[in-house]
């Protein structure tokens, strides 16, 4: 019998895992603890699978996992789990990359269409104070560089993955021009596409009207949309990110949403989650309605990928993972130690 645990009870049980993982794993779920380290030794030191989700695995951790062959990271991003440390004792990383792939595409041309059409601008608007007179003030439209028709504007991709490829087919949709960078891509995606390929970043920044970033978090993208990659998007650009929150500096897009360089942003995810307290102040500006950000900023708690649809998706990918690697011996979802 092999012992697989899942600590953070994501679900009401496991009878679903039980199905897939069959009669040779017992799958031992947590109620939620603060992080692995709470896990109990006697548990550690029999596993030989993990599933990860909001947790953090520091390599400081696998001493307590002597037996542990196979970790999976239940969603797309591995940023999570200390690779280097893991690759060391040969313990193999997998992910699951294809569970909401559709939500967190809508979710992003969403934002990026509340802000564009100023439905955010317009709502706040309505939430003021009434005015006195037989027509209100607050029952007009304003004027903003947030709004825009789609096909005057260049919609950019940053990182076409599966999910920045779901979002350029979608932002085509409505009649954006679509334009994306990935290095790491080979020739021929943009044609069989429709869209164009920027091989330059500041070149791809500089055409770039809506910026949609789609970008793993790795060396690499941290830090990548910094102040000075903002200041080469057009002015009265939007930016989304619904991918990480380290790769978009959020020192340099409060200063350039200040002094009106962007005209607005929508951030599914952030540097620290949830907020560190006190928070950011571009954070503290936006719960407290400050007049400068009036429909200019949405933020959403990490929940682009939130559907049930989705959650089962998790759940069922997951397993199937598992199950492929520790018991079959094959590489489903593997992720390459060097993988960047």
């Amino acid at each position: 019998m092999r012992l697989v645990l899942e600590p953070e009870g994501l679900y009401p049980d496991t009878a679903l895992e039980a199905e897939i993982l069959g009669p040779t794993v017992r799958l031992l779920r947590g109620g939620g603890p603060n992080s692995v380290s709470e896990l109990p030794d006697e548990q550690c030191a029999e596993a030989e699978g993990l599933f990860i989700f909001r947790h953090w695995l520091p390599g400081s951790e696998l001493q307590r996992f002597p037996k542990l062959k196979v970790v999976v990271r239940m969603g797309v991003g591995y940023d999570r789990l200390d690779r280097p440390a893991l690759a060391a004792r040969g313990i193999t990383v997998c992910n699951v990359p294809d569970y909401g792939t559709a939500e967190v595409a809508d979710h992003a041309i969403a934002l990026v269409m509340a802000l564009r059409r100023g439905l955010l601008l317009h709502h706040d608007l309505q939430r003021g104070e009434p005015s006195q007179g037989v027509a209100p003030a607050e029952w007009r439209y304003l004027d903003s560089p947030l709004i825009q028709r789609p096909e005057a504007q260049t919609f950019g991709i940053l990182g076409l993955g599966r999910i920045g490829t779901a979002v350029a087919l979608r932002a085509k949709a409505f009649g954006y021009r679509v334009i994306f960078h990935d290095p790491y891509l080979p020739n021929g995606v943009d044609r069989a596409l429709g869209i164009t390929r920027i091989r330059s970043l500041p070149e791809f920044l500089a055409q770039t009207n809506t910026l949609s970033i789609h970008a793993p978090l790795t060396r690499t993208t941290r830090g990548l949309v910094d102040e000075v990659a903002l200041r080469q998007l057009p002015r009265g650009a939007v930016v989304v990110n619904t991918a990480r929150g380290p790769i978009l500096d959020l020192d340099g897009l409060e200063r350039c949403l200040r002094d009106g360089h962007l005209s607005g942003a929508g951030l599914d995810v952030l540097p620290v989650e949830p907020p560190a307290e006190p928070p950011h102040p571009l954070m503290a500006a936006y719960r407290a309605r400050e007049a400068w950000l009036t429909g200019r900023l949405a933020v959403t708690p990490h929940s682009a990928f939130h559907t049930p649809h989705a959650w089962q998706d998790i759940r069922i990918k997951s397993a199937e993972t598992m199950r492929d690697v520790l018991l079959e011996g094959l590489s489903s979802n593997v992720i390459p130690p060097d993988a960047d």
